[in-house]
């Protein structure tokens, strides 16, 4: 009887220590990767194409999953130097360049944003 306590107390601690050191070299990894993701620094616009989009946003509910994932969306395009989601207002303003954004790809990551029928803009002034 002692001897199989024994064995299954040594068994336990065995597993214990090769699973925490599997996590151990998970995390190490997973450390390593995300310090070799660096945020790539956007292109200054020049003045002369910074342009300014205001439009309405039918369709959003909360403004933590609807207006942040938009904002978080059209911020991250190629071009945009700002976003902003106003879910009270249902308003977002967005300064981009006009030579790589247009009213209708901002119109198009909006709508593509939720399933193609959840968010409607309108209202769109440039």
């Amino acid at each position: 009887m002692i001897i199989t306590k024994s064995i299954a107390t040594l068994s336990l601690a065995a597993l214990l220590l090769v699973s925490c050191k599997k996590n151990a070299e998970e995390i190490t990894k997973e450390i390593a990767v995300a310090e070799k993701v660096v945020p790539q620094a956007k292109k200054p616009i020049a003045a002369e194409n910074l342009q300014t989009a205001n439009f309405s946003v039918e369709g959003m509910t909360c403004a933590i999953g609807c207006a942040k994932t938009i904002q978080e969306e059209l911020s991250a395009l190629d071009g945009v130097q700002t976003a902003t989601v106003d879910f009270d207002n249902k308003l977002a303003t967005v300064t981009y360049d006009k030579t790589v954004q247009s009213p209708k790809t901002l119109t198009k990551v909006v709508q593509a944003t939720g399933d193609g029928k959840t968010y409607k803009v309108s209202n769109m002034k440039s």
